[in-house]
């Protein structure tokens, strides 16, 4: 039985999903599809292309129908559903974060994001830089919600640094969506 693309990356996101990113190989694949591992080279050629096609298909999870009209609240709800997209995998924001992935759902996004921008009345090259910037800091917040740490930081560990002492109380709030909102909100800011 010939296997596709689409059945490729479809099982790599269900080991992501069961064991996590390390779980994920081009052997775990062809054993779980119960093919030869040529099969699965012939869909996804390498380690490499496979995480490319895996992050397209974590991005095409953040839907680009019904946003609003008004190019802050569109770059804003573009954001929260990108965030969505990446915490509905396990490791998401690590798959996506280890590519460069130049496939549909990511230049959509992209394009949808940008283009809230420009109609925001950014100049192209500050609307690319604050898509960059969007993308980065999701990817990085989700990256950290996704590993939540087992214990806070302890006034040990912080020492003699009276500025971490200060804010360890914050430093330790695990309020993730209050933090995406407050960076959202500060990236958009014109």
């Amino acid at each position: 039985m010939t296997k596709s693309q689409a059945d490729v990356v479809r099982v790599a996101l269900e080991i992501l999903d069961e064991q996590g990113v390390a779980a994920v190989s081009l052997r775990a694949i062809a054993q779980r599809l119960g093919v030869r591992m040529n099969t699965v080279l012939w869909h996804a050629k390498s380690k490499a292309r496979l995480d490319e096609l895996m992050a397209d298909a974590v991005v095409a999870g953040a839907s680009l129908d019904g946003l609003p009209a008004e190019w802050h609240a569109r770059a804003t709800e573009i954001a929260h559903r990108y965030r969505a997209a990446l915490l509905a995998h396990r490791d998401g924001a690590v798959v996506v974060a280890g590519t460069y992935a130049a496939e549909p759902a990511t230049l959509n996004l992209a394009e949808a994001l940008v283009a809230a921008l420009l109609d925001g009345g950014f100049p192209d090259r500050e609307a690319a830089w604050t898509a960059f910037n969007l993308v980065y800091f999701v990817l990085g917040l989700v990256q950290e919600e996704q590993a939540l740490p087992t214990r806070p930081i302890t006034a040990d560990q912080v020492g003699e640094r009276p500025a971490l002492r200060r804010t360890l109380p914050t430093l330790n709030d695990l309020s993730f969506d209050e933090r995406f909102a407050y960076g959202v909100a500060r990236l958009l800011t014109r």
